[in-house]
């Protein structure tokens, strides 16, 4: 039996509206890999109100053919706020992020990162962390550490060592690391490590799902894929 099945309920990180887009609701693991403690790892997009999914202001030919600004996604920029309290056992900021997205190039640069560690995993090598979370910060509480990935340079607002509370900002949603567009990577481990870390199965303490033309309210949930939720005002 898993020893981690059991989720450990925290606050949504984000405010507005968020669409899921990797979620241990839909698989486990959600990104296909126990590596990187991310077997239960959260992936958050923000859409406008076309039909379908669109990240960015532009069509989906426009996209795949010529890409966009990095900064035009809905994604980026946004506040990024501790889902629970503890002490900041890691935090990086500096990493460049690219400023033209065009899905190919990334796609390409997810799938060379991921071959490369996974070399590296087998050879027993360690690899830069950075080079898949990009400037993130993690932060621990008892046994469970919370990561935050693919933040925007610049705006990570922590540093180790540091005591933050639930709800306290920690940097902004960018693009960089292991990252095909601007979101926010989000998962839970068992320890600061990220290598060595086992992924910890996380809840939400209290959201919004969209239903229709309205909201309902979900407590201790797993969201759902391709679901559109937000936190409670």
């Amino acid at each position: 039996m898993d020893r981690h099945a059991t989720p450990v309920v925290v606050d949504f990180p984000l405010r507005g509206d968020w669409t899921v887009e990797r979620t241990p609701a839909h698989r486990v693991p959600s990104h296909g890999t126990d590596g990187f403690g991310q077997r239960y790892a959260y992936d958050f997009i923000r859409t406008d109100e076309r039909a379908g999914v669109h990240p960015h202001p532009g069509g989906r030919l426009r996209r795949a053919l010529i890409g966009g600004r990095t900064r035009e996604w809905y994604a980026w920029g946004q506040p990024v706020h501790a889902a629970l309290g503890g002490h900041v056992v890691g935090a990086v900021d500096g990493v460049t992020e690219r400023r033209w997205l065009h899905p190919v190039v990334e796609a390409w640069n997810v799938l060379r990162n991921t071959i490369e560690f996974g070399r590296a995993a087998r050879r027993e090598r360690r690899l830069d962390p950075a080079r898949l979370a990009g400037n993130h910060v993690i932060v621990g509480s008892s046994e469970t550490f919370a990561l935050y990935a693919h933040l925007a340079p610049g705006s990570v607002t922590v540093h180790e060592g540091d005591s933050v509370v639930a709800g306290q900002r920690l940097g902004r949603v960018g693009h960089t690391g292991n990252s095909t567009a601007p979101h926010l990577h989000f998962q839970l481990m068992d320890r600061a490590d990220a290598f060595t870390a086992n992924g910890v199965r996380c809840a939400f303490a209290a959201y919004l799902v969209r239903r229709g033309d309205g909201w309902e309210q979900v407590v201790r949930g797993e969201p759902a894929r391709w679901q559109r939720i937000r936190p409670l005002p």
